[in-house]
């Protein structure tokens, strides 16, 4: 084999190497992705999937009983009930903004996870976007 030929083959080999070393990377990232969603767009969410949604928390529709909490997120143009087993954020309000982490089932995003703030200026661009659209958006531009 000429140094030529080895050279060449050592490039292939390495190339090959980094395509299966990024291969497994993806794949090992593709199973922890989390996509965000806003209740207009929640449709696309595959059920069972872990996913992030944004909005706001519509006045008058949170229910609380002990760490139990049902309340319903909106964009103004669509909405989705949440479920949460746990104490809700001090700082979570109805027609504030929030963010909860979880699971779809059945139409009712049952959340592992949920975030608040006292406005919604913290929002993903994508969210507020949104909300601009549906003419509830309360924050700064």
């Amino acid at each position: 084999m000429t140094p030529k030929q080895r050279r060449g083959f050592s490039i292939a080999a390495i190339a090959c190497l980094l395509v299966v070393a990024l291969m497994l990377v993806l794949g090992a990232l593709r199973d922890n992705i989390v996509f965000f969603y806003s209740p207009s767009e929640i449709e696309r969410a595959t059920p069972g999937k872990a996913i992030r949604l944004g909005g706001l928390v519509k006045e008058g529709s949170v229910i609380i009983n002990g760490l139990n909490s049902i309340f319903i997120v909106t964009d103004g143009g669509a909405e989705i009930k949440i479920r949460y087993a746990n104490a809700l954020p001090s700082l979570f309000r109805e027609g504030q903004g929030v963010v909860a982490e979880g699971r779809l089932e059945n139409g009712v995003l049952v959340a592992s996870n949920v975030l608040a703030k006292h406005d919604e200026t913290y929002m993903p661009k994508e969210i507020a976007d949104s909300l601009k659209k549906q003419g509830v958006w309360q924050g700064e531009d």
